[in-house]
């Protein structure tokens, strides 16, 4: 491998068609047909620990948190999709793919886990700012889980869910500008944490319709994913995971 500042140097970034994000998703959903075993697997995971995660929290009465917790789920995906960018790297070099291949690269690559802290860091702020602004907003209370959309719904709550949105918003564009492709560079190239990082809002800036529309499509598919009580996460998921390997490829030459 070639060293951060060779690696740095060789780093260029594309600029791309407003349109190309289409493309990731077809590539994304032919790795997805390649490898249908590991990409289920991860799209099964993901859903189970949602489930989990808002059964606990009803059971344990912090409903108010379901949501921004699933808003959340935006910040840490990236460092989850790991897995599956090692899928379609692998693919992509025509070698063999298995379940123990994608998870070994949590293990093997300390500066996943480094960027993996940063995720969680900006997971836990968001968090805190949510509890705050519920905790300003709200006195009474939040209803079961099952009426919180309804509740939210109501016109005497709309602040409250502007507001909330607009600070989820915020941390999720933060996020995708710093990770759109830091974490597959990492993955493939001899790279520090603060490279990748600043490389990945290079690409974003340079390509800003290209890279809205991959933004928004992004969070499309994660609230499809949350509105089908996360069922739609388990083929959504390894889709963008996979299509974010694919942008990566076009982005950074």
């Amino acid at each position: 491998m070639s060293t951060d500042t060779e690696t740095r140097a060789a780093a260029q970034i594309r600029i791309i068609p407003s349109d190309q994000p289409w493309l990731w998703l077809q590539q994304g959903w032919r790795d997805m047909v390649a490898a249908p075993a590991v990409s289920l697997a991860y799209g099964a995971t993901i859903v189970l620990l949602s489930w989990v995660l808002a059964g606990v929290l009803s059971v344990a009465d912090w409903t108010w948190a379901v949501l921004p917790m699933a808003g959340g789920f935006l910040l840490v995906a990236p460092f989850i999709a790991v897995g599956l960018y090692e899928c379609s790297r692998r693919l992509q070099a025509g070698q063999p793919v298995t379940l123990r291949d994608t998870v070994n690269v949590f293990l093997g690559n300390p500066r996943i886990a480094y960027f993996g802290i940063v995720l969680l860091l900006l997971h836990f702020a968001w968090m805190r700012a949510a509890m705050l602004w519920f905790v300003l907003y709200f006195h009474g209370g939040t209803p079961p889980l099952g009426q919180i959309p309804l509740y939210l719904l109501d016109p005497v709550n709309l602040p409250f869910l502007i507001v909330g949105t607009a600070m989820g918003g915020g941390f999720a564009l933060l996020t995708f500008a710093i990770s759109a492709v830091s974490l597959p560079l990492l993955l493939d190239r001899d790279i520090d944490v603060i490279s990748a990082i600043l490389l990945s809002v290079r690409a974003v800036l340079a390509n800003p319709k290209a890279m809205l529309l991959w933004a928004g499509l992004i969070a499309l598919f994660t609230f499809v994913g949350l509105v089908t009580f996360f069922f739609g996460l388990g083929l959504l998921f390894p889709l963008v995971a996979h299509a974010s390997w694919h942008a990566y490829r076009d982005l950074v030459g």
